[in-house]
């Protein structure tokens, strides 16, 4: 298939009849053909008869070891034709997929779905580079409505960003997308997220916002105070657009993201952007790999900050 959106559910299953299928595609995205031990790194490796206790043994340090060993799969009771189903789900639904739904196409717990979304998403986590040449800049605030909270949880505060997430977004004209969960949306903050991945000489696009102000010498603002939402080649369009996709699967799919996993919330509609138009085993070799060297516990997912 050329890209994410010919590769219907029919065709992926005939694709990837069995578990068997599922592997090989698995150890061809992470290993190009030739199997490579991830505790020592030779690649003098024997294949094990049934596979059993793993995949493969390391004739070097003499340990087992399958696809799965040093990735966010690891330990994973989860065949990898399903974790290969998650994948293909969660890269073509444009506003994400909840657990619930993952479960039930998946055929497992929707506790085991949830666990296993967050696992991809963990290995989508990080940055990409610099971005530029030319860089929308712009920040939302995610979470519920004051008036629609129960009255116990109302936190009488006043209105707007009270109570919310703050995520600043910076996204390359016609380009990559990021976006950063911060604990405030001041001129320090901004600076440092600009400084680590902004590249030097880029031209930055911003509204009216005080803490953009000096951010740098090519640096130019549309003031949506006044009803300015473009002058020429100056707009913030880009940027909010992704915060509409964000915010309607935010409202619409999954209903809620706790502070906790907002990041990695955020960091899935960024990929998914940042993928559109990509085919189906670029989307693969891009999150396999990324997946090698992450690890996410349970105890860690619902335990951790």
């Amino acid at each position: 298939m050329s890209d994410t959106e010919t590769l219907n559910v029919f065709e992926f299953f005939k694709r990837f009849p069995n578990e068997e299928a599922a592997r090989l595609h698995f150890e061809e995205m992470r290993w190009h053909g030739h199997a490579t031990c991830p505790h020592c790194g030779t690649g003098d490796v024997v294949e094990c008869k049934d596979h059993k206790p793993m995949a493969y043994r390391c004739r070097k340090c003499r340990k087992h070891f399958s696809v799965r060993t040093g990735t966010v799969l690891a330990e994973s009771k989860v065949p990898l034709r399903k974790w290969l189903m998650a994948i293909y789900l969660l890269t073509t639904s444009r506003k994400g997929i909840s657990s619930i739904q993952l479960a039930k196409t998946l055929g497992v717990t929707q506790k085991t779905a949830w666990f296993l979304a967050h696992r991809i998403r963990e290995a989508w986590t990080g940055r990409q580079g610099f971005l530029g040449p030319d860089v929308e800049m712009d920040e939302t605030y995610m979470g519920g409505k004051e008036r629609n909270k129960h009255n116990s949880k109302k936190l009488r505060a006043g209105r707007g960003a009270v109570g919310k997430e703050a995520v600043i977004g910076l996204r390359e004209r016609a380009g990559r997308v990021q976006g950063h969960h911060v604990a405030r949306t001041d001129r320090k903050t901004i600076r440092a997220l600009v400084a680590a991945n902004v590249a030097d000489g880029a031209t930055l696009y911003t509204d009216e916002f005080g803490a953009y102000r000096g951010i740098g010498s090519r640096h130019h603002t549309v003031n949506h105070s006044i009803g300015e939402y473009v002058r020429g080649s100056i707009h913030t369009n880009s940027i909010e657009s992704f915060w509409a996709l964000l915010k309607r699967g935010h409202y619409g799919i999954y209903h809620h993201m706790s502070p906790k996993h907002l990041q990695r919330y955020v960091d899935e509609f960024a990929t998914r952007c940042n993928l559109s138009g990509t085919s189906f085993d670029g989307i693969m070799s891009h999150t396999v790999m990324a997946m090698v060297g992450r690890r996410l516990t349970y105890g860690a997912l619902i335990h951790g900050a």
